[in-house]
Formats: C-alpha cells, sequence, structure tokens
C-alpha cells in the first residue's frame, strides 16, 4: 500500500533532528512502506493511520542511535 499524505503537508513535513532535513515517502529498503524517510540523516519514521509519527525515539534507520545531532 502507498503512502497517500498530501503533497502540501510532505512539503512543509521536516525531520525532527537538529539538521530539520526534507522527508521523503517509504524507506530505501521498501519505497512503498508507510514511512518517511530524512534525505539527511536517512531515519525512517512510521506513519500510522494516515499520521506521521515523528518522534526521535520511534526512527529507525542508520543514525537513530545517535541523537547528538553531530
Amino acid at each position: 500500500m502507498a503512502l497517500a499524505l498530501d503533497a502540501q503537508l510532505l512539503e512543509i513535513l521536516a525531520c525532527p533532528s537538529p539538521d530539520h532535513a526534507p522527508l521523503r515517502p517509504g524507506t530505501p529498503a521498501d519505497p512503498e512502506a508507510e514511512a518517511l524517510t530524512c534525505t539527511f540523516c536517512g531515519r525512517s519514521f512510521p506513519v500510522r493511520d494516515g499520521i506521521p509519527v515523528l518522534l526521535l525515539d520511534e526512527a529507525t534507520g542508520p543514525d537513530s542511535g545517535d541523537t547528538s545531532g553531530a
């Protein structure tokens, strides 16, 4: 099932890490996943019931354990 979020919402959403990079739908492993992935740090944030969960504690991915922002 493809992620269905409003295009205007996707334009304003950003990663909650200090870099605040844009988010893309899907994950690198599954472009159709119900998730949003940061274009800078690579963290993936789940989308549950159509609502993005932009909490660093909920993120998965290459830098999900690093919350230092360095």
